[in-house]
């Protein structure tokens, strides 16, 4: 549904983008038992606040091609389109001078009992769970000056993931919040300002869009990116594995998880970014602030997150600018083979944290048994790694994508996950063959592993960000995930998902488990 008012009254208002990502991939979890009538309540009252994309903006005209990085089902900020080479044709849009999206998803997600030799504090529990998730989004946009944008992202949700968001790094729902809540909590996701300079040239059109507003730019141009984001909506993007509100729901498949992204407990920060766009290659750079402890609140947060409680979610603060920052820095090229598109991805980054060395941490371990205090071993260093990212259209409505990962993992991981090496690979179709074209079926397999230093680490007790069991037979954590995405009617998904975790948390005594999902998505 959208309802508009147009700056031309003659012009065409259906802009409906099909789109909403949230790369929010990080929080603090607490227990609590499945409700389901609780679960009930909720999705019935964002149904009737916002169970959809609903588009209330002042219209640009007529409805224009997207030659924008805002894929099916993602947010993502835009640059020129992700998996072709820019048009050559004059971009015939109209500003948009604001608009306001809203969305809503929940997914049930459980799984049976399964083999476990031992658990521990981080580990899955093997007896069998099911938990529920739900999210509201109301996003905001509004045009301040010539090339200017404001944006806003008001974020509901409740809920938890299973095992409390613990004990899997490839986790299955990329809408497990770890800072889990019994009743809705509320953020301020992003808030931000995007300033873009062309630089000349030729022009492109721009869709409406949760963090778009509909017009026209140079295909040739320079953009700033300043305010509180995720990462993620700027870098390390592809067009078939980046929402798991439509589409794979693993972290492993939504990002890149050997890239240990900038962001607080719920999956966002304060940043800048710059990226210079040209008709064939964008070259982007960001710098984030990090939290002062790991997996924690930024200062932010105090006030842009509610309700905050600082006794039971853990202090808001950042890292002195100086000593604690993320930065990343992406290639991308676009070509086609034949006449299907393909992009390809190079990331590099480098955070600085106050971090504690796996080798010293697990020394300590060793002399002083499980659980002992790791802070001696903590002082402000760099952890690097890189990525590929790849996606690329095979034949028509069929695509496939891979990713690969790997950082120095001599120190923890800090924000997003364990993993020292990740690699990726699968499939995406749409439903045209079948005379379905707005369905779609994945499939893809992932790996997991550990580094030498941070194996022993987690044999002597260490505790991560997902893993610990209390101690480690170690082997990669493999995941083969596939899911069917139905639509019901205009704007109304629903998706089974199943997905198979062998190893879980890189330990062999424990699964293989087998997650099952139903994941509900509305945006009329």
């Amino acid at each position: 549904m959208k309802l508009a008012t147009q700056t031309d009254a003659g012009a065409s208002a259906d802009t409906l983008q099909k789109a909403l990502k949230l790369n929010d991939l990080h929080g603090i979890s607490r227990q609590r038992s499945f409700q389901s009538l609780w679960h009930v309540g909720i999705v019935v009252i964002a149904s009737l606040f916002g169970c959809g994309q609903v588009v209330l903006a002042a219209d640009p005209g007529p409805t224009t091609v997207a030659t924008s990085t805002v894929t099916a089902g993602s947010v993502t900020i835009p640059t020129t389109q992700p998996t072709s080479i820019a048009t050559q044709n004059a971009a015939t849009g109209t500003e948009q001078l604001w608009n306001l999206h809203f969305q809503s998803t929940a997914i049930v997600q459980g799984y049976p009992a399964f083999p476990a030799n031992y658990s521990g504090h981080n580990s899955l529990p093997d007896g069998g769970e099911t938990r529920e998730t739900v999210s509201v989004d109301v996003m905001g946009g509004l045009r301040l000056w010539s090339g200017a944008e404001a944006h806003i992202d008001g974020l509901m949700w409740q809920g938890y993931g299973i095992g409390n968001t613990l004990g899997a790094e490839g986790f299955p729902s990329g809408e497990a919040y770890r800072l889990g809540t019994q009743v809705p909590n509320g953020t301020i996701a992003r808030l931000f300002i995007r300033q873009t300079i062309g630089l000349g040239g030729d022009e492109e059109d721009v869709t409406d869009g949760p963090l778009t507003l509909a017009g026209k730019q140079d295909v040739s141009r320079l953009t700033f990116t300043l305010g509180r984001l995720s990462a993620a909506d700027i870098f390390d993007t592809n067009a078939y594995a980046n929402d798991p509100r439509t589409q794979f729901m693993n972290w492993g498949l939504v990002n890149n998880e050997a890239w240990d992204y900038p962001a607080d407990s719920i999956g966002y920060d304060t940043g800048l970014a710059i990226e210079l766009n040209q008709p064939n290659w964008t070259l982007r750079y960001g710098f984030f602030q990090v939290p002062s402890v790991q997996n924690g609140l930024n200062a932010e947060d105090r006030f842009l997150t509610w309700p905050y409680n600082s006794p039971t979610e853990g202090p808001a603060n950042d890292g002195p600018l100086s000593e604690a920052w993320g930065m990343v820095m992406e290639l991308e090229r676009r070509y086609s083979a034949g006449t299907h598109p393909g992009t390809i991805r190079f990331l590099a980054y480098v955070n600085r944290a106050n971090m504690a060395s796996y080798s010293a941490a697990t020394a300590i371990l060793k002399a002083s048994g499980p659980g002992a205090d790791i802070s001696a071993a903590t002082a402000f260093r760099c952890k690097y790694g890189f990525g590929l990212n790849w996606e690329q259209e095979i034949a028509d409505n069929i695509g496939i994508f891979s990713r690969v990962g790997w950082n120095d993992a001599q120190e923890q991981g800090w924000m997003f996950s364990d993993v020292a090496y990740t690699g990726s690979l699968g499939l995406s179709i749409k439903g045209a063959a079948w005379h379905r074209p707005d369905d779609t079926l994945g499939i893809a397999g992932l790996i997991n592993g550990a580094s030498h230093v941070e194996q022993e680490f987690f044999q002597a007790g260490g505790l991560g960000i997902l893993a610990g069991d209390g101690q480690l037979s170690y082997a990669p954590e493999e995941i083969l995930e596939t899911y069917y995405s139905c639509k019901i009617t205009e704007g109304v998904f629903i998706s089974p998902d199943y997905q198979f975790i062998d190893h879980p948390a890189f330990n062999h005594d424990r699964g293989p488990v087998s997650v099952f999902s139903v994941r509900f998505h509305w945006e009329m």
